[in-house]
């Protein structure tokens, strides 16, 4: 089943396989590879393909790769920070939120093989599927073409615009910090719509300091939704040159 997407003519998602191949910065020798990186075990148990053709494999060994290589960017980057220091700063920059950012960058979820109730349920959006399909393209692009290939990918689309990444991933407690401790002004979130069925919500929600709006964000949780608004409340908050 999986070996049917080798030829590049065949569509996956309404996409080829070169589309996917360019998203992401690599073209790989064995496609199965990364059609593998792509399929969810929803997927293969509703298919019933053996379960080690789905990505959880692919995504162990991401995972490792991953740590080896942001833990070495970091040893390098910060010389004089403390190894807690560093385990905290690897661990924020590898969370899931942090991979499914990343992985949202790139769109891998409209390439996702998912099963019929993962789909209908969201999956496709949601954090810890994208995430792990991050992990397991890194893992297929190491078997694929080797160490400096992934660590290239990770360099590009894990690693790059750091200062940004940092920014959205700890935005609600950076934002908390900015204005009661350095404004020491009062804010909260407002849910302002709520959409979509039961199983597939959309949650717009704006935070706002003291009657202004500082920024609007939507998520399929509250939370990744509070998050993107927090994320927008700082930019501005950059931009007046209060950070």
């Amino acid at each position: 089943m999986l070996e049917d997407y080798t030829n590049g003519k065949k569509e996956f998602q309404g996409y080829t396989v070169e589309v996917l191949e360019e998203r992401i910065g690599y073209r790989f020798r064995d496609r199965t590879l990364l059609k593998q990186a792509m399929t969810h075990s929803s997927f293969t148990n509703e298919q019933k393909i053996r379960r080690a053709q789905n990505y959880e494999r692919l995504e162990f060994l991401g995972d490792a790769v991953l740590e080896l290589v942001s833990s070495e960017f970091l040893f390098r980057e910060h010389p004089k920070m403390s190894e807690g220091e560093l385990t905290k700063k690897r661990a924020s920059m590898v969370c899931e939120p942090s991979l499914a950012f990343c992985a949202r960058d790139l769109e891998l979820g409209r390439f996702m093989l998912l099963g019929k109730g993962e789909e209908n349920t969201g999956g496709r959006g949601r954090d810890s599927i994208v995430s792990d399909a991050m992990e397991a393209v890194i893992g297929a692009i190491y078997l694929d073409g080797g160490m400096e290939k992934a660590k290239a990918f990770i360099n590009r689309f894990v690693l790059s615009d750091l200062e940004d990444k940092q920014l959205f991933y700890d935005s609600k407690s950076t934002l908390q910090e900015m204005i009661q401790g350095k404004l020491k002004r009062e804010f909260n979130y407002e849910l302002l719509e709520e959409s979509g069925p039961e199983h597939d919500k959309m949650f717009c929600v704006s935070v706002n300091m003291e009657g202004e709006i500082l920024g609007t964000g939507e998520g399929k949780t509250k939370k990744a939704a509070e998050q993107q608004a927090a994320y927008k409340a700082l930019l501005l908050l950059r931009d007046r040159g209060c950070i």
